[in-house]
């Protein structure tokens, strides 16, 4: 009789935490990212040598931050480059870049440029889904040319709305 009870007892303790774990909505996964060194596309190439990877590197810190991502580091990206015995000439190809971040298991890729004209600098950022190539979201900053700390914190800004 105690048996029969304390069985009884289990399987409804069995059947209800099962009934927990099935309407418990599942934890998201963190999504891998690539962030792509951003481009200069100035009118005669006017900003500065290597503030594109200056600006990347403010985009990536920002986005570490959400927590949202597990990003994929550069250096990484620089070594399936070389693996892959690609020069940076075929990367201005975006199919070719998805297919790399593909090879990194990246599920999202971050892309963009920044110009300057005249007293303005423009920041684009674009979050794609790696498989289907489809943008995800887009964002643009502005800040003034002469202001670099205004640069840093429109690629904070931007990334952190992707």
């Amino acid at each position: 009789m105690i048996y029969r009870g304390f069985l009884s007892k289990l399987i409804w303790a069995t059947i209800l935490l099962a009934w927990a774990c099935a309407t418990s909505p599942p934890k998201e996964k963190e999504l891998t990212l690539a962030v792509w060194d951003l481009d200069n596309l100035s009118p005669g190439s006017v900003a500065l040598p290597n503030l594109g990877e200056l600006l990347t590197a403010q985009i990536i810190a920002s986005l570490k931050k959400k927590g949202q991502y597990t990003i994929v580091e550069r250096e990484r990206l620089l070594l399936v480059l070389e693996e892959q015995r690609l020069g940076t000439t075929s990367l201005v190809d975006e199919s070719t870049r998805l297919k790399l971040g593909r090879l990194l298991g990246a599920r999202r890729m971050v892309f963009g440029g920044y110009q300057v004209i005249g007293e303005q600098m423009r920041l684009d950022l674009r979050l794609l889904d790696v498989e289907s190539g489809k943008i995800l979201k887009a964002v643009q900053k502005t800040a003034t040319a002469a202001d670099f700390q205004g640069w840093l914190e429109a690629a904070k800004k931007a990334a952190e709305e992707l």
